[in-house]
């Protein structure tokens, strides 16, 4: 037959013979099919014959594999596996060992479970060829994991272990791949243990021939994932077998899996004492470093981080030097020996001799690579800057000294989640130090930030949150960041459901919550809802959620206040502070702004403290009852800013030196000069020296220039209604009372003070013809609006008195608390020490909280025992 009709064509020549019929009969068949058919014979010669035609017609290529199978001389092959004549069983298991390389053959020989009948020809007493061809079906079979499973179950992993023993490479080339492929899963390498396999494959590694050789190091670098194995292999001498390979140049192309076994094997601490004692670690390390061949680089660095894992390990690899050997091989031109280096520098960071290292030789080199153009590069070199720089300022300073802090605000904006996750690590770190942390808010790295915050990846996201709070520390970071847009993805954040990234996220809410403006604005994103439901939940709060909730809430104390109706003596009321009244949880509480901007309505009125000073010069105070209002910006007039310069340019922060004569008033039994009236206070004060005028005018100037800013312009800045009473309170309080020593007359003196403010003793017989809510209602017409200034009310109850008082104390540093009570009752709690035992020595009896009597006896003060009976009694 000529070769061109080979692949169409067999040709088998048989001479049939015929006990009682016929004599012998030649035919000859040049079609497969009929070969096929032949199969079916009973004879066994035929079927011999048969068997011959057909494996040659399958070594000829993949085409004609899958004509065999279009022909169905599978099913009837399979048959002939368990054959009673040896040469067509033989015959049968060479066509197999064939035919297995087809995938379609492989999935049908799997649905007819014939590997029982292939793992029988392994038997001993079966010729060389069977097992050749038997071991090369299987080898084929188990690439694939339902055939792995069938083989482990028939068995066949005895005597595949057993044939590697075999006088036949073919055989021993097969049944290590076998092996191989099947090891790949994890009961099957428990077997090879218990059937101590181990053995037998380092004998492999002594072939001529290196194909068996790399098969056998490749086994041996996946069962040696598993303790035991690599036991086995140390009490065997396998790593002396291993170091050979090391050392001899002839057999370089299997180096690179004898360093993934040497990897494997440096894990376990009793193999690597033994290598360091055999002087093998020193000649890997060497090795290592002066090879020429990347793979041989980058897997040695490999094989150093896989063992580093441990600290023993890491102990011996730094009395090694094994630093050295890293910081060189970082100098690789390789990405590859570049990667490996890198993550050999961060396994070994975990041990302070090795970072102490790094700190002069490694860290210049990371840095170099963080600007590398491979993603994979810098992504490693910033794993291995983060680990260094963790807990250790020296390597920090090392970083950023190295020009560091511009290469690792790049990679915020790359496309590997990884790199961004170890560039804000690292960034973070050096944020712990204050010059550094200037320097990395010098490149806008809060803009840099917005991408990692909105990233899908929660350990970016994680990551980017811990460096917003190391780097948010000041006003002008947050104010870049919430001008970035970098408050509203942080704030999502908190509804995360990976517990690390809601706790950093909550860390970085409580620093950015660190001053008003910026818990007015989280509030208004829904931070302090977002917190308040966390904190709801046992298994998402954490210390950090509980602790945002309340700096947000102990910085917009307004709306503390609000919700909670209690204000601590720590929780300072500040100029902007409103009273809106109680409010529900879950209720928004509108901005002052919005307040004033709206038309008054029959709601309770908002008090408003406000101490600064105006900006236009105030007339007349005699004019103070005609036509007021506010609404669309401070610079509109407003009869609010008719007060004297004396009243208004004075600010406590700067100690509110006293700008006038002392007045010749009576004290009235007190160190006070409280005056009687507004109008009086102006005509005592007229006789002021040149020089301080000179300094009020200053002052007035610089409290001004702000707010002229955009003067004219149809946008201008809003700023809140001022209050030039309040800013005469504030001034005699301070002159007056504040210079008293002893903390009670203090209390009992403001308390008068503010009763007399707010219209003097009225006694509970007379409280219902009180009539302020007449007074609150013509102040709320005059200024066209619901906000009141607090100092404008003259005739106030308890819940405007409080106010005052805990405003006025709050500048003058007197410690006392506001509660909101039932149908308009508010009150003041301040602590005192028993006098009684003040001087007994050691003793140290808890301050006592008494309640601040506005009403009825300005000035008395109740001490609280039962709280229930005794408020009840006073209000």
């Amino acid at each position: 037959i000529g070769r061109q009709r080979e692949k169409e064509n067999s040709y088998v020549n048989l001479t049939l013979f015929s006990t009682f019929q016929f004599d012998p009969l030649t035919i000859e068949s040049k079609k497969a099919a009929t070969v096929v058919l032949m199969l079916n014979s009973p004879e066994e010669e035929i079927l011999a014959k048969a068997c011959e035609a057909i494996y040659r017609f399958a070594l000829k290529g993949e085409e004609n594999k899958a004509t065999l199978l279009e022909l169905g001389a599978v099913e009837p092959l399979t048959k002939l596996l368990t054959h009673e004549d040896k040469i067509v069983r033989r015959n049968a298991t060479m066509i197999f060992g064939i035919l297995a390389s087809n995938n379609d053959v492989k999935k049908l020989l799997r649905e007819l479970d014939v590997m029982n009948s292939v793992i029988a020809q392994l038997a001993p007493e079966e010729e060389v060829v069977i097992h050749e061809f038997a071991s090369l079906c299987l080898a084929n079979m188990s690439a694939e994991y339902t055939s792995k499973v069938q083989i482990f179950e028939h068995g066949g992993l005895e005597p595949l272990i057993r044939l590697l023993a075999s006088p036949d490479p073919d055989v021993k080339k097969n049944s290590i791949e076998c092996i191989y492929n099947l090891a790949q899963d994890f009961q099957c390498r428990a077997t090879l243990q218990e059937l101590n396999a181990v053995p037998p494959i380092l004998d492999l590694l002594k072939s001529e021939y290196p194909v068996i050789q790399l098969l056998a190091l490749k086994t041996l670098s996946v069962i040696t994932n598993d303790k035991e194995a690599r036991t086995m292999l140390r009490d065997n001498q396998g790593m002396d077998h291993l170091i050979k390979i090391l050392e001899t140049k002839e057999l370089n192309d299997l180096h690179i899996e004898a360093l993934s076994v040497i990897a494997n094997c440096l894990e376990d601490m009793d193999t690597l004492a033994l290598i360091q004692q055999t002087g093998g670690l020193k000649k890997l390390l060497s090795f290592a470093e002066n090879s020429t061949i990347p793979d041989i680089q980058k897997n040695a660095a490999k094989a150093i981080t896989k063992a580093a894992s441990d600290p023993e390990n890491r102990k011996l690899f730094h009395e090694q030097e094994v630093e050295k050997c890293l910081v060189a091989l970082l100098g690789s031109e390789n990405d590859g020996t570049k990667i490996a280096a890198s993550q050999a520098i961060s396994a070994m960071s975990e041990n302070s001799g090795s970072k102490e290292f790094f700190n002069n030789q490694g860290i210049p080199q990371l840095i170099q690579s963080l600007r590398s153009d491979s993603e994979e590069v810098r992504e490693a070199a910033a794993l291995a800057l983060a680990n260094l720089t963790t807990c250790n300022t020296a390597n920090a300073n090392a970083a950023a000294e190295a020009d560091g802090i511009e290469p690792l605000i790049n990679i915020l904006s790359s496309k590997r989640d990884g790199a961004i996750a170890n560039a804000a690590t690292v960034l973070a770190n050096m944020a712990m130090q204050e010059p550094l942390r200037v320097n990395i808010q010098s490149h806008d790295v809060m803009h840099a930030l917005i991408s990692p915050l909105r990233s899908a990846n929660t350990v970016v996201q994680s990551k980017a949150a811990l460096m917003v709070a190391a780097t948010a520390c000041d006003v002008e970071a947050r104010t870049e960041l919430r001008n970035s847009g970098g408050l509203e993805p942080l704030v999502e954040l908190l509804r995360s459901k990976n517990d690390e990234v809601r706790r950093h996220a909550s860390w970085a809410v409580m620093v950015c919550a660190s001053d008003e403006l910026m818990a007015v604005e989280l509030c208004r994103l829904g931070a302090l809802d977002i917190l308040e439901e966390v904190n709801l939940s046992v298994s998402r709060k954490n210390k950090f959620s509980e602790a945002a909730y309340h700096k947000l809430l102990n910085n917009y104390v307004s709306l503390k206040y609000s919700l909670t109706g209690y204000l601590s003596s720590s929780n300072i009321i500040s100029d902007g502070f409103y009273d809106y009244g109680r409010i529900n949880p879950g209720t928004k509480l509108m901005p002052l702004k919005d307040l004033c901007l709206q038309e008054p309505t029959d709601l309770r009125a908002v008090l408003l403290v406000n101490s600064k000073s105006d900006v236009s010069p105030p007339p007349s105070m005699e004019d103070k009852s005609s036509d007021i209002g506010y609404g669309r910006s401070i610079s509109s007039s407003s009869s609010l800013r008719r007060a004297s310069r004396e009243k208004t340019n004075f600010h406590f922060s700067t100690g509110f030196g006293s700008p006038t004569e002392d007045k010749s008033e009576p004290t009235s039994g007190r160190n006070t000069a409280v005056s009687k009236s507004a109008t009086k206070e102006k005509g005592s004060r007229k006789g002021r020296g040149k020089k301080e005028e000179e300094k009020v005018k200053e002052e007035e100037e610089v409290a001004v220039a702000p707010k002229l800013t955009g003067e004219g312009s149809l946008d201008k800045e809003w700023y809140p209604p001022s209050d030039p009473d309040f800013c005469v309170y504030v001034y005699e309080v301070t002159k007056s009372i504040f210079p008293i020593t002893n903390i009670k007359e203090q209390i009992e003196a403001l308390a008068k003070y503010v009763a007399e403010k707010m219209g003097g003793k009225v006694s509970k017989e007379k409280l219902p013809d009180f009539s302020w809510e007449l007074h609150i209602s013509e102040l709320k017409f005059q200024l066209k609006s619901n906000v009141v200034p607090i100092g404008l009310i003259k005739k106030g109850i308890f819940y405007h008195r409080a106010l005052l008082f805990k405003a006025l104390a709050d500048k003058i540093g007197i410690g006392c608390s506001l509660v909101r009570g039932e149908y308009g009752r508010a009150w003041n709690e301040v602590k005192l020490m028993n006098e009684s035992r003040k001087g007994l020595i050691g003793a140290f009896p808890p301050p006592e909280v008494y309640i601040v009597d506005l009403m009825f006896h300005p000035g008395g003060l109740m001490k609280l025992k039962s709280k229930e009976a005794d408020l009840y009694r006073y209000l």
